[in-house]
């Protein structure tokens, strides 16, 4: 959830109250010194991963989780890695969006260990984890921890769970007028949220993406995520902010949303290059080494608040998209539907069922990326960045990415002209090969470059 959107969180909510020790356990470790192993490793499986954000409701007619299994093989073929669901708890009804008869947003939850049946049921959602992990995916969910939906049981039960105004009155936080706000000075309600996430481990899923996350004290998410990590030690955490303190507390990803707006900046003109370049810098400098970034060209809120990528960066929108796969400290999404591309806005709190064409354009494009990223470490999200000078850093912008010996070269033309232009540094010299065409090239500092507007060139050097 974007903050500047007229968006409601997601969240999945718990009919009961229960304490962290009744919350359901998950098969112990065999090795005892497990514990010792978390708090040393360093290794990531999600080091070279992507994320596919999947929009159950709009993703088929039908709008269900079986529906969906259907692309599974399409997905996998892509090379997509994480499949990351928006909410699928049930959603409030009091105070819905639009009108009562609509679905509501997503981010209203009504229930916290339930699965939306809309979508399907419980059992089926714990199949198609299982499906996904047979076929090498790795599932994780939505989860809203800010706020719940008016008619959550909590309301009821526990009205000390909320957060009140000077009159006593419930807040919805910003204009969710949908929601009402957690009180997290609330050890009991503290101890519910966690127990909830807790539950839905026991479905299979490796993680969560967590929902406004800068608006939920960071002390909880600490507490949170080493208990979540006693369970699941590989457990993967994205919070949806731009905070660098939310890797103190546990986050392994966080949100790139400067980058994100530094793009469509750059696209309309009102960045130059140097200013843009600024932008993508502070977010290196100000983050810790070791954190890693979701880079995006757009998103659920994106996509229905402000306009697909083609809207905001028209044809220059490849380009950006190939920046997201391969710049420093990425970990890159694609939405529902940009493989196609989808190229309409989807409703926010309607059933609006994306159109899809089954021609899938854009799924080669993806795919190149992808599969590039699961061959060479060098755009794992912890490998060295540098740009490279070009005879005309105006217009061109050109980096290098290494890690263990291996080596990619992204050139891109972020300008509305052809650009012709050498690069000066021995790094580029060599035969690397052309992700997009196909062909090695000879190359060195004397090549002259010739990129059409908005181009981008691959370089692998094996």
């Amino acid at each position: 959830m974007h903050l500047q959107k007229l968006v409601v969180v997601f969240t999945i909510v718990s009919l009961t109250i229960a304490s962290c020790n009744n919350s359901p356990k998950l098969k112990p470790q065999s090795d005892s010194n497990q514990k010792d192993k978390v708090a040393t490793s360093t290794e990531k499986w999600w080091k070279g991963s992507n994320i596919y954000e999947v929009n159950l409701r709009q993703y088929s007619s039908e709008g269900t989780i079986e529906a969906f299994a259907r692309s599974l093989p399409r997905l996998k073929d892509m090379g997509v890695d994480i499949l990351w669901f928006m909410p699928i708890t049930p959603i409030g009804i009091e105070g819905r969006k639009e009108n009562a008869k609509q679905m509501g947003s997503y981010y209203a939850v009504r229930d916290y260990k339930a699965f939306n049946p809309d979508y399907g049921t419980m059992q089926q959602w714990k199949a198609f984890v299982q499906q996904a992990h047979s076929m090498g995916f790795k599932v994780i969910t939505d989860w809203v921890a800010n706020h719940t939906a008016p008619d959550n049981p909590w309301i009821k039960s526990n009205p000390d769970f909320y957060t009140k105004d000077s009159l006593g009155k419930m807040i919805a936080p910003f204009d969710w007028t949908d929601v009402r706000e957690l009180n997290y000075d609330n050890r009991a309600m503290r101890d519910s949220m966690l127990d909830a996430m807790k539950f839905w481990l026991t479905t299979g899923i490796d993680g969560f993406r967590c929902d406004v996350a800068a608006e939920v004290p960071n002390d909880f998410w600490k507490n949170c995520i080493t208990q979540l990590k006693a369970l699941k030690p590989d457990i993967f955490m994205l919070a949806e902010a731009d905070k660098p303190e939310l890797h103190t507390a546990g986050f392994d990803v966080t949100y790139g949303w400067q980058a994100m707006h530094a793009m469509k900046e750059l696209y309309t003109g009102k960045y130059n290059l140097l200013q843009f370049d600024s932008v993508m810098n502070s977010g290196l400098k100000e983050f810790p080494a070791n954190a890693a970034r979701l880079f995006f060209t757009t998103n659920h809120d994106e996509n229905s608040w402000n306009g697909t990528e083609y809207e905001k960066f028209g044809n220059a929108a490849p380009a950006f998209a190939v920046l997201t796969q391969t710049f420093a400290q990425s970990i890159p999404l694609i939405y529902s539907g940009q493989e196609m591309p989808n190229k309409r806005r989807l409703k926010f709190f309607v059933k609006d069922s994306i159109r899809w064409t089954g021609q899938y354009a854009l799924a080669p494009f993806y795919k190149k990326l992808l599969l590039l990223r699961h061959s060479n470490d060098a755009l794992n999200y912890d490998a060295t960045y540098k740009r490279l000078n070009s005879s005309n850093n105006n217009a061109v912008y050109a980096y290098v990415r290494e890690k263990a010996g291996k080596k990619v070269v992204v050139i891109l033309n972020f300008s509305k002209q052809e650009q012709k232009f050498s690069i000066d540094d021995a790094v580029i010299n060599g035969e690397p090969y052309n992700v997009f065409m196909a062909v090695n090239e000879k190359i060195d500092t004397k090549h002259t470059f010739n990129i059409e507007p908005w181009g981008y060139i691959v370089y692998e050097y094996k």
